[in-house]
């Protein structure tokens, strides 16, 4: 059975990051249009490496290599004629002992990553959909805090939203980078020392027009909505909210998502 981690010169407890790395190293030191003459199939040895990559650097893909990896090795203790495959019952309980331990070892890999997983997507979703959620909301009860606020209200205002805002951005553009791709030849990717992630789902221009849009239609179907209530609210409220939007809008989305993210974080630590 091939060994996909000697392929990458990485341990079986390699962690995603040393394989990527690993891959990188690999991938611009064999790959065939910069190395002509010291590696004679250069385009096989990265075909290789390509595939390995493909397998170990996907969770669930890796996990059910690894069982495979692991019946194979156990299969192949029992017939290497050393005295650990013998048919003494010490031997066999030792094997048995090793094999459920490496078991239990990648059962354990699998689930950690399928929680960082959850954890990276949550930290995505959950910004974007408290940002269209706010914007929403923003659009129906046009709230002028700002404008009713004192100096010291204002600088708090001002600072929460400075706060929000890079945090916002962070996140965005995390998400941006674990999900999405620029449409860019494979060959090229290598040679500029990044790694195409063939598994991601989407590229940063769909994933750009999706964020353009939902803010744009969030905004736009709060302001019907606020429109259409417009006299239930504003005479109830009226020292909340105005009778239309103001510039002071755009403060209160980046405020409303870092709140959401600080609580969603706060609930995460009883989670896991």
């Amino acid at each position: 059975m091939v060994n996909y981690y000697q392929i990458l010169k990485v341990s079986p407890k390699a962690t995603n990051a040393e394989i990527k790395s690993a891959y990188r190293r690999l991938a611009r030191k064999i790959h065939p249009d910069v190395n002509t003459t010291d590696t004679p199939d250069a385009s096989g040895e990265f075909a290789k490496i390509a595939k390995a990559y493909e397998v170990l650097g996907n969770p669930q893909q890796r996990a059910a290599y690894d069982r495979r990896l692991l019946n194979a090795q156990y299969k192949n203790s029992n017939d290497d004629g050393s005295v650990f495959s013998s048919e003494n019952a010490h031997a066999r309980r030792w094997r048995q002992m090793a094999y459920e331990r490496r078991y239990n070892e990648i059962i354990d890999r699998m689930i950690a990553d399928e929680r960082r997983e959850t954890m990276a997507l949550q930290k995505v979703i959950f910004p974007t959909v408290a940002l269209f959620i706010s914007v929403f909301c923003v659009g129906i009860f046009k709230p002028k805090f700002w404008a009713n606020s004192q100096i010291i209200g204002k600088v708090i205002l001002f600072s929460l939203f400075l706060v929000g805002l890079v945090h916002l951005v962070k996140r965005l553009r995390t998400g941006f980078e674990r999900y999405t791709y620029r449409d860019e030849n494979l060959h090229d990717s290598i040679l500029k020392e990044t790694v195409v992630e063939n598994k991601k789902p989407y590229t940063r221009f769909t994933a750009a027009c999706f964020l353009v849009v939902g803010v744009g239609l969030s905004l736009t179907v709060g302001l019907l909505v606020g429109n259409l209530l417009q006299s239930h609210l504003t005479p109830s409220m009226p020292t909340i909210i105005a009778e239309s939007l103001k510039p002071e809008f755009v403060f209160y989305p980046p405020i409303v998502v870092l709140f959401v993210d600080i609580m969603h974080s706060f609930a995460s630590k009883f989670d896991y």
